[in-house]
Formats: structure tokens, C-alpha cells, sequence
């Protein structure tokens, strides 16, 4: 435990503490480990997200708070087993930050944004070799991210040995193509195939396009939400049921009323 910082953050630590005492803490709390904890740290930051996607600062300012949680309860409990502790958490990404960031702590030498990308990658991939023998630029990329995002980042690393599309324009007759095999498709198992051949195809454009899939899809959903509410409002209002024909004119309605 350490003994400086935040007092506000030593009381959190603390309290983890007492959760997790063997004999005094929570049951529920004593019984976790990282793979039951993995799930809530997941979902607690796709909160953040939502939060930040709402222009919600009251609720970000909460959910930071989850999230941190998840940070303290994952660290305390690799105290536990003499792994690591919060502070060490702390240490690790403060001394990585600095390792990235040549310019702004030693001599200032990048002078753009597209240069300054270029070289995080550079040094997150010298750091991914110092800690793996294996070879491949596609080593790192979490398989539990979400499909979307990580098929982005998939394809980005590809893209930093040359195996690319010249540019976004260059994606869309690849989509036209995994479109039509979607349509030729007969069995259950081809479906499947070729639909993620496609989502994998509109992934590289959204990323070609300097889009994020993941964010770009999440908006989607909460417009398709936000429209499909009001014309069940309307449908209740006039009395219509399951007439498509009645219910695609409501929706031109409400698409037509956001315009």
C-alpha cells in the first residue's frame, strides 16, 4: 500500500482492502478473481463511452469512478498473490508515458500529429518485441476486444507493411464484392463466413475513412433507437399495427422530421 498520494484514492485502496479481508471483507468481493472481474472492466469502460457519447459529464465523472474501481480491485488483488501492486499499476504506465513521449520529455523533435503517431507505433512495436520472440506486426491486438475494433486494428497493422488498399475509394468495390457473396451464399456456415468477410471489408474502409467501426456503429444503433421510439409513438397515436406498408411510411415520417 503505498503511503503518499490522493487522499481521496488511499481511502478507495482502502476500502478494496477491507472488501477483500479474508475473515472481516465482503463474501462476494473475497470470492473474485481476474477472469469473473474481467467482464464488469469491460463493461464499466463501454460505460465511459456512453457517458462521453451523451455529452454526459456528471455520469462520466461516475463512471471514471467504476472504472477506476476495476483498476483497484484487478491491482489488489495481484497484491494478494505478491504479483504487483497499485503503485507499481501507476509506475508502469507513468514510465511508459514518458518512454512514448521523447518529444514532450526530452528533446522536442516531432512537429506534427501524423509524426507523432508514427512514432508511438514505433515505440509500442520495439516494446512488443522486447517482451515476445515472435515476429509478427499483427502480435498484441487483444482478442477480447470487440469484433469491429479489433478488425481495425487488424488490418491497420497489415497496413504498416504495405498490405493496403491505396485508398477508401479502393475499400468499396471489395465491400461490393463480399455483398455479393453474402447473396450467393447457401448454407448456414457460408453465411456466416461471408458476412464477417464483409464486416471485415467495411471495418478497412471505416479505418481508410479515419473512422472509428465501433463508434460509427454505436451512433447507428442509438439513432436507429431514438427513431424507432417515436414512430412507436406515432403507431400507438393512429392506431397502426403490423402494416409494413403504414409503419416504413411512419418511419420516412421521422427520418423526415430530423432532417
Amino acid at each position: 500500500m503505498p503511503s503518499g498520494g490522493s487522499p481521496s484514492l488511499q481511502r478507495l485502496l482502502k476500502i478494496m482492502e477491507r472488501l477483500r479481508d479474508p475473515e472481516r471483507g465482503c463474501p462476494w468481493d473475497r470470492e473474485q478473481d481476474f477472469a469473473s472481474i474481467a467482464p464488469y472492466t469491460i463493461e464499466e469502460a463501454y460505460e465511459v463511452a456512453d457517458a462521453i457519447e451523451r455529452s454526459d459529464l456528471p455520469a462520466l465523472r461516475d463512471e471514471l469512478g467504476d472504472l477506476l474501481l476495476q483498476v483497484v480491485f484487478h491491482a489488489r488483488m495481484a497484491e494478494e498473490a505478491g504479483l504487483f501492486a497499485f503503485e507499481d499499476v501507476a509506475a508502469a504506465i507513468a514510465d511508459k508515458m514518458v518512454r512514448r513521449h521523447p518529444h514532450v520529455f526530452g528533446k522536442p523533435e516531432i512537429a506534427s500529429v501524423a509524426a507523432q503517431n508514427e512514432a508511438w507505433e514505433t515505440h509500442k512495436e520495439a516494446e512488443r518485441r522486447a517482451r515476445s520472440e515472435a515476429d509478427s506486426v499483427l502480435d498484441g491486438v487483444a482478442l477480447a476486444l470487440p469484433a469491429l475494433m479489433r478488425a481495425a486494428k487488424i488490418s491497420r497493422r497489415a497496413a504498416r507493411i504495405g498490405f493496403d488498399w491505396p485508398d477508401a475509394e479502393a475499400v468499396i468495390p471489395k465491400i461490393e464484392e463480399e455483398l455479393a457473396e453474402v447473396r450467393q451464399a447457401r448454407t448456414d456456415d457460408a453465411r456466416h463466413e461471408e458476412i464477417g468477410d464483409l464486416l471485415f471489408a467495411v471495418a478497412n474502409l471505416a479505418r481508410r475513412l479515419e473512422v472509428e467501426p465501433e463508434t460509427a456503429l454505436r451512433r447507428a444503433t442509438a439513432k436507429f433507437e431514438r427513431r424507432f421510439r417515436k414512430l412507436e409513438t406515432l403507431a400507438r397515436d393512429r392506431g397502426i399495427g403490423r402494416d409494413l406498408d403504414a409503419l416504413e411510411s411512419l418511419w420516412q415520417e421521422v427520418k423526415k422530421e430530423e432532417r
